[in-house]
């Protein structure tokens, strides 16, 4: 019987030999998982299409905001948004006609024209008549017209089209025709449009934030907590849970599925990057099995703290949020886990950035948690991360 062992190697940030390796033969690349939601992983997204076409997302589908909120209320699904904004940031853009499918599902109707005009446009995509449809070539038209011709079937007299994001439409159908199995829908479109990576829901529940705050009082509901669509929180978050009811306040648990823990268990490395510290990240340590799931694969851990004004983080500083991080994971258990099974490197950009605090150092490295300082932030990007140097340092990783 074979004996596993774990071998060690020097890291250096850039890895450029590695790296090379990489973009010269990106369909050979490593599964780097990701934790996200929201768009701010996007343009990552589309560096690392040039490094690996194996990564894998796992994103939240608690959004309840925009024209997901309409799709949720009226349909009990969860939220689809993002996972479309994903799957498009990852398709193969070298493929011809793929650039008209990432604009067609990135297309919003009017907010200012009325129903019938709307209904009448949505009509015209769904027959093929509108120039957005009729660049789009066979196979994907017709499933894109029939998509649009069941969501018209399905869609209520008095439904909401204002701002609608054609995508969504087009996977909440696939979602309501497939007996709500999203993950079906998104591997459908994904083989389509030649998705160079995995897309797939944290779990496949219509469930909603709660976030208890430290003032005693709670905010349900994403859209309400990212300080986005609505004035931002006055007080910090103490704890975040799901409910099923959107106007309740009963926390429920829900479990991570088999498939998802089997993904991550694949995973060569695990990244927790920038983006809204709770409901993009932490949200998708909420099911229970997510944290275990983590610690049980050696591969390495990092986080790249997000940069710039996340009004989610009330009180929080860089420094406090490496530790929250750690509390959610932790919360999956029922006694400690080392926190070597679940964070291995923190990067930093301190010359461009924000720097830890002195004593963070120390505190990270008696929890064997290596802060690497490196170039991730250049002038354009400022004050955020430059896609393209954040993928290669989390490519040297692996």
């Amino acid at each position: 019987m074979g004996k596993k062992i774990q071998i060690t190697r020097t890291v250096m940030i850039p890895d450029v030999t590695r790296v090379l390796r990489y973009e010269k033969f990106p369909e050979l690349g490593p599964k780097v998982l990701f934790f996200s939601g929201g768009t701010a992983l996007n343009d990552l997204s589309r560096e690392l299409k040039s490094f690996t076409h194996n990564s894998i997302h796992i994103v939240t589908p608690f959004d309840s905001g925009g024209s997901s909120a309409v799709l949720r209320d009226v349909f009990d699904m969860p939220a689809i948004g993002d996972l479309r904004s994903r799957l498009m940031a990852l398709s193969d853009d070298t493929i011809r006609g793929n650039p008209e499918i990432v604009r067609l599902f990135a297309y919003r109707l009017p907010k200012d024209e009325k129903k019938k005009e709307l209904r009448a446009r949505l009509n015209a995509l769904a027959e093929g008549r509108d120039p957005m449809v009729g660049v789009i070539k066979n196979p994907m038209r017709r499933l894109i017209r029939t998509h649009l011709e069941k969501f018209l079937s399905y869609m209520p007299k008095n439904f909401d089209l204002r701002g609608a994001s054609i995508g969504n439409l087009i996977l909440a159908s696939g979602y309501l025709s497939n007996e709500r199995r999203l993950d079906q829908v998104l591997f459908m479109f994904s083989r389509l449009v030649n998705v160079q990576g995995r897309v797939v829901p944290v779990i496949n529940q219509p469930l909603h934030l709660i976030a208890a705050l430290e003032d005693g009082t709670s905010v349900i509901g994403q859209h309400r907590i990212t300080g986005k669509e609505v004035s931002p929180l006055k007080s910090a978050i103490s704890d975040l849970s799901l409910t099923a009811d959107y106007k309740g306040t009963q926390p429920i648990e829900a479990e991570l599925p088999r498939k998802n823990r089997k993904l991550i268990g694949e995973a060569e490395l695990i990244c927790y990057p920038p983006g809204s510290f709770y409901t993009s990240l932490c949200a998708n340590f909420l099911p229970a099995g997510v944290g275990r799931a983590i610690a049980a694969n050696s591969c390495p851990k990092v986080y790249a703290p997000g940069l710039g004004s996340d009004p989610e983080r009330v009180g929080l500083s860089l420094d406090q949020s490496i530790f929250k991080l750690l509390e959610f994971l932790k919360a999956d258990f029922n006694q400690d886990c080392p926190t070597e099974n679940l964070l291995n490197f923190v990067l930093i950009d301190s010359q461009n950035g924000e720097c830890l605090k002195r004593g963070t150092f120390s505190l990270l490295r008696r929890e064997g948690i290596e802060v690497i300082d490196t170039t991730l932030i250049t002038n354009q990007s400022k004050p955020y991360y430059d896609p393209q140097m954040l993928a290669i340092a989390i490519m040297s990783l692996t």
